[in-house]
């Protein structure tokens, strides 16, 4: 009598031969991929983990725990080299992104037609991180060359300039794109065009927004893809021992257990993290400068991370107004001795462990709604993964499909509920700069005044400021 195992397996592979003969051997008009691929997908891939054999559970999860820490190890040592090398290493993932992005619609035998069709599509991917990186970067840059006087006279230009020029860089791969089309590819080239700034502005755009966090306080960069991450484990881990119940057919291996056990194991993760890694200013201070392994330059810990004691009627005050009506209301049905101890009730955390709560109610509820379209995507070209660069994981699109949607969300709350309009060098600095010489000259000498009448700067100095002042201005 043939073994359980030795029976699913031919179904497997009578599976595997049925679609092989219906659907051919090539898909969707892409030359890399295969029907069996899809077969494999669509014969095996509509289980849960509970129902796949256990040994074939325990192997999947075996691989990926280990890549799991070799991915994580690697992580915390750009974490220990700083914020400069974090922003290579998020440029260097989008890279990978974007190149399995790429691969999905190449036609190999149309581009031997068109030499030097794949090198626009990188064109454009550097002119965007051109654009997208020097603008988040702009006022650390501004410290940098400014420490300089030869530096400021060689890139004090393209830092006034960055736009236009970023510009005339897009308008030149434009032109280059329109003098290299070809007859009898027309379809093929501006498909191709399309599908390189959908990638770009779907994938690429919004995960750089965690650029500018990065240097906001690594911790506004690590807690939410750290929670993205978080999630991810937990809802695998709850799936994997309690899932039940599918969630969505797009991925049908998600289930409710997976999901709100990720979300409760997500919350508790963010509050107590938080707490955690606001104690060292390497997370918790902003980076104004692009040193590498230098101490951070704030003197005392920002407010965010603070203790502080919140009363639940203030933060009711602080909300949507909608929302206050309608607790007052609900309030009133409620004993008055209940409803006073309810008004009355307070709490001792940092602010930073609030905000974190926040992220982590979307990174369990919203953000994996960015793998459910990556998932759906993926079932649009009939493939499994996007790639097969970190074993038991897939491709990096895999793994940072919920990122792009976190950075996004993570940029717009912490400029919306955290973010403080304050002065800074480099913010006085960025200003300058866009003045003619003679007023940089008029703001120098006036400056000079003020420190002068407050002794910081001995008068002498401030003479021979105002002397070159006025004759450089012509006076």
């Amino acid at each position: 009598m043939p073994s359980p195992r030795a029976v699913e397996s031919r179904k497997l592979e009578r599976k595997v031969s049925s679609l092989r003969r219906r659907r051919g051997s090539s898909i969707g008009g892409s030359g890399d991929l295969t029907g069996t691929a899809t077969a494999v997908v669509e014969a095996d891939g509509g289980k849960l983990l509970v129902d796949q054999p256990a040994e074939s559970r325990y192997r999947s999860f075996r691989i990926r725990f280990v890549s799991s820490i070799v991915l994580i190890a690697s992580f915390l040592a750009i974490i220990w080299a700083g914020h400069v090398p974090l922003m290579f290493m998020i440029l260097g993932i989008q890279a990978m992104m974007v190149k399995e992005l790429f691969k999905l619609a190449r036609h190999a035998q149309a581009e031997r037609r068109l030499p030097g069709f794949r090198a626009q599509q990188w064109y454009f991917f550097f002119v965007a991180a051109f654009w997208m990186y020097i603008r988040f970067i702009k006022n650390n840059l501004i410290v940098e060359i400014t420490s300089s006087a030869r530096l400021a006279r060689m890139f004090g230009w393209l830092l006034k300039r960055h736009t236009i020029l970023s510009f005339y860089l897009y308008t030149a791969g434009f032109v280059s794109f329109v003098l290299t089309l070809k007859k009898g590819r027309y379809t093929y080239q501006f498909g191709q065009y399309a599908w390189t700034h959908m990638i770009l502005m779907v994938v690429f755009v919004p995960s750089s927004f965690f650029v500018s966090l990065l240097f906001e306080g690594l911790i506004w960069f690590l807690l939410p893809t750290a929670l993205v991450i978080v999630n991810d484990i937990m809802a695998y881990l709850a799936g994997f021992f309690f899932g039940r119940t599918p969630l969505i057919k797009l991925s049908p291996k998600k289930t409710w257990e997976g999901f709100l056990g990720g979300c409760v194991g997500t919350v508790v993760a963010a509050w107590y993290g938080a707490l955690l890694m606001s104690q060292f200013k390497w997370f918790i201070c902003p980076r104004t400068d692009l040193s590498i392994w230098q101490p951070m330059p704030c003197a005392e810990v920002p407010e965010t991370f603070r203790p502080h004691t919140f009363h639940l009627k203030d933060l009711l005050h602080d909300t949507n107004p909608a929302l206050t009506e309608a607790a007052y209301s609900v309030g009133t049905l409620l004993p008055a001795q209940l409803r006073d101890a309810i008004a009355g009730f307070s709490f001792t955390c940092l602010p930073m462990q609030l905000h974190a709560v926040s992220l982590a109610l979307f990174a369990s509820l919203l953000a994996p709604f960015g793998g459910f379209f990556a998932s759906g995507f993926k079932r649009g070209f009939k493939i499994k993964d996007f790639g097969d660069s970190i074993p038991g994981h897939g491709g990096v699109t895999d793994r940072f499909d919920c990122q792009v949607v976190m950075a996004v969300f993570s940029y717009i709350y912490y400029n919306n509920y955290v973010a403080k309009s304050a002065h800074s060098v480099a913010a006085v600095m960025s200003a300058a700069l866009k003045l003619a010489p003679p007023q940089q000259l008029e703001v120098l000498g006036r400056l000079a005044n003020v420190l002068a009448g407050q002794q910081v700067l001995p008068a002498h100095l401030r003479d021979a400021i105002a002397q070159q002042a006025q004759r450089a201005l012509g006076g």
